[in-house]
């Protein structure tokens, strides 16, 4: 009779700790995959906002130039749409990185980078331009190195 119950008991101890192993197994794996979807998603933000920046750089440059060069005219006013579509593009992936990152100086970084391109186009001279553009690329240089580490 105590051996019957003493298996019984070793029995429910035993289904009792893999229970709990088992609930801790399952906790961990959630964790891991919510990480690991977490860091795709950053991933996928912060070069698609990378992308954006730069073809907005290329946009604002583009009017730049066709304002300056070519003066007032059909290229310039389609080329200053096509940076307002640029723009749009740029502003709709910063708000995607901002949603997706946790670190407040990443999202500043990142909101330095998209204003100093927005203003691109007011450069006063080739001059200015050429060092407004510059600094568009060390802002976004700047983003993508803080950026790196947080998923890897």
């Amino acid at each position: 009779m105590d051996a019957a119950l003493i298996a019984v008991f070793g029995t429910l101890l035993g289904s009792m700790v893999t229970h709990y192993f088992q609930g801790r197994a399952t906790v961990r794996s959630a964790e891991l995959a919510r990480a690991e979807q977490l860091r795709q998603e950053r991933i996928s933000s912060y070069s698609a906002f990378a992308g954006a920046l730069h073809d907005y750089r290329r946009s604002q440059n583009d009017r730049w130039f066709r304002a300056h060069e070519d003066g007032p005219g059909t290229q310039a006013e389609a080329s200053r749409f096509a940076s307002y579509e640029a723009r749009m593009s740029a502003r709709a992936a910063l708000v995607r990185v901002q949603l997706v990152c946790a670190d407040p100086q990443l999202r500043h970084l990142a909101d330095e980078a998209f204003e100093c391109t927005n203003c691109l186009h007011e450069a006063a001279d080739e001059t200015d331009r050429d060092r407004r553009s510059q600094r568009c690329k060390q802002a976004l240089n700047a983003f993508v190195a803080a950026a790196a580490p947080t998923v890897h």
